[in-house]
């Protein structure tokens, strides 16, 4: 199992951004979710998923915005699990904790953890982490207008499409694509999220 444990930057600072968070979670990945999206603490809130691809999503959305310090934890979760993710524990919960803690005085502001110490999945625990950390890199990079044509893409829009309802020509988007690291995002999710799932399995 993987549990998300999300930290707000700097709360002190700024306005609350937990509740709507937890309601976007909880909305946008409905289907994946083993527990609730569950605010855990007064700038915290905790996500418990089954789903490789869906943990990977939540990371790179969350992370885009800068508001989050997001930590993954990998591995087993005590059963029957509670209606409530607060009140839920086990290694994936440990390992999220450690992670997030982590991840506050990380540069990406990212980490991810699981309990086991050595073996093949502390090894793939790592690779993960520094697979995704340099995705966080390159996205981190990516000026306004890559993110708007990279938005268009996500949305089902072909490049042609994209490129018209930017008012720039075919030609521009290609550059703009190719500048964004679009493409290599897209190759580099699909590796990932195949890493994520197999250390799943071997984690829990």
């Amino acid at each position: 199992m993987f549990v998300v444990t999300v930290d707000q930057v700097d709360s002190r600072a700024h306005d609350d951004l937990v509740g709507r968070a937890v309601r976007d979670v909880t909305v946008t990945y409905a289907d994946t979710l083993v527990l609730p999206a569950e605010r855990t603490a007064g700038d915290e809130f905790q996500v418990a998923v089954d789903d490789a691809g869906a943990v990977l999503d939540i990371v790179l959305e969350l992370t885009r915005a800068g508001s989050w310090s997001v930590g993954v934890g990998i591995g087993g979760v005590r059963h029957p699990l509670p209606a409530s993710t607060r009140e839920a524990t086990g290694d994936a919960y440990y390992a999220a904790r450690a992670a997030v803690d982590r991840a506050k005085k990380s540069p990406t502001r990212f980490a991810l953890e699981t309990v086991a110490d050595e073996g093949e999945a502390a090894d793939l625990a790592h690779d993960c982490e520094a697979l995704i950390d340099l995705l966080l890199s390159l996205r981190e990079r990516r000026t306004d207008g890559g993110w708007e044509i990279a938005d268009l893409l996500a949305s089902g829009m072909s490049q042609k499409q994209a490129a018209e309802a930017l008012g720039i020509t075919a030609s521009a988007a290609s550059l703009r694509i190719r500048a964004a690291g679009i493409r290599l995002e897209d190759r580099s999710v699909v590796a990932l999220r195949r890493l994520l799932d197999r250390l799943g399995k071997l984690a829990t």
